[in-house]
């Protein structure tokens, strides 16, 4: 693997990751092992927490997608075994999640530059 290729994985991973755990598209995926759970404070301010839902194979899926680094580590392993398997639907999923990646370190850039 070249260094290229190595940093297009980085980004691409990075872009799934956060993909699959924030991204309101796809809280379709999150919505059977996760709720969102609101309590007031002592000062009348309201703080949200994350409850995982039910027991077992669901709990566990539910602490999966919870971890970043968690939910990192499987999908690297999807774009990397994916990618080798059949790169002919992989590598131009890789290519997208990683320009997106990038897209979005740029975004980030571009908010601190003007703040």
């Amino acid at each position: 693997m070249t260094a290229t290729e190595l940093f297009l994985f980085i980004l691409g991973m990075f872009r799934m990751t956060r993909l699959i755990m924030y991204d309101s598209i796809t809280a379709f995926l999150r919505k059977p092992f996760h709720e969102i759970v609101e309590e007031p404070l002592p000062d009348g301010t309201v703080q949200s927490f994350l409850h995982i839902k039910g027991s077992g194979l669901r709990h566990w899926i539910g602490e999966l997608l919870s971890c970043y680094w968690c939910t990192g580590i499987w999908c690297a392993a999807i774009l990397y075994i994916g990618n080798i398997f059949c790169p002919i639907i992989f590598h131009p999923l890789l290519m997208i999640l990683a320009i997106a990646g990038g897209a979005s370190f740029i975004e980030w850039a571009v908010e601190k530059w003007d703040s």
